[in-house]
């Protein structure tokens, strides 16, 4: 079984390409011609926890493992499969891996559903995440203002001078204005105020994915005209975001990322929480490359 690398992950999966290699992968999965399993997560009294996501695409199926403690930190790992015979085929590295494509999803949502002028991008948080998120949108949406903010002003400063963006004093003024928001942080309690979110914008919430944390207000689920999900299986499990909002599972503005198809009016959310289907599909093509 081949090893491979962080290094040889970040040289072979330029964001570009991930963003259309889930692009297929979704359009595969609207076609049922893929499948996938929501998240299991196994706590350990030590506060240690393990996370697993497994799904199949293509001639491939495979999973992602990965350990966290909120003390010492997070390992990940992905284990690609020969989906004709079940051999074993590839172990990778997943820290970059996971950047890039939770960042490509949100690429592949604000192609969807931003509007194809739109341009000024506000962006609260500049962890590792947001990174990731930053180059997905721009590569799709190129040639705008960024305005970052987030609660460690310093590492704000640093982020937007790393990427090219405006770090601003408060989040009102970085989602001000904006046509697309991103929100990539820990935080467990809403991060920006509907009143502050232009009508039209599009916005990425990727920060959550546990039932008991949340980015974005009630108050803008309810005034949103779309809202998509990468899975509303997994969603129902562990989309704080609306969960905490008491959203209706049935409510007709709700939809798959796999089954957009067109641009609504008004205000669109992304409520991302990255699929085992998004890590088989970006291993194969590294995988493929790495050949």
């Amino acid at each position: 079984m081949q090893t491979i690398t962080e290094a040889e992950v970040r040289r072979l999966l330029p964001m570009a390409d991930a963003i259309e290699a889930l692009r297929g992968a979704f359009a595969a999965w609207h076609r049922g011609e893929a499948q996938n399993q929501p998240r299991r997560r196994l706590l350990l009294p030590t506060g240690a926890c393990l996370h697993q996501l497994t799904a199949a695409y293509r001639g491939y199926f495979g999973t992602k493992v990965y350990s966290t403690h909120p003390k010492h930190g997070a390992w990940f790992h992905v284990l690609l499969y020969d989906a004709e015979t079940a051999r074993p085929l590839a172990l990778f590295e997943a820290d970059w891996l996971g950047q890039i494509r939770t960042g490509a999803a949100t690429g592949l949502a604000t192609d969807l559903l931003a509007a194809p002028d739109a341009k000024c991008i506000g962006l609260i948080g500049s962890g590792f995440q947001a990174a990731g998120q930053l180059a997905a949108v721009r590569a799709v949406r190129p040639g705008g203002e960024v305005k970052v903010w987030s609660r460690n002003a310093e590492r704000a400063a640093k982020f937007a001078e790393e990427h090219e963006c405006r770090a601003v004093a408060t989040a009102e003024e970085a989602i001000g204005g904006a046509e697309i928001v991103i929100t990539a942080t820990s935080a467990r309690e809403p991060v920006l105020d509907a009143a502050w979110v232009m009508p039209g914008a599009h916005v990425n919430a990727v920060g959550s994915n546990q039932a008991g944390k949340r980015e974005l207000p009630a108050e803008l689920i309810a005034e949103a005209s779309l809202i998509a999900v990468d899975s509303a299986e997994q969603a129902k499990i562990e989309s704080g975001d609306l969960l905490l909002a008491d959203f209706d599972w049935f409510d007709p503005r709700l939809v798959e990322l796999k089954d957009v198809a067109v641009r609504p009016p008004g205000i669109s959310i992304f409520k991302s929480n990255g699929l085992g289907l998004e890590d088989v599909a970006v291993a194969a093509l590294v995988y493929e490359r790495s050949r």
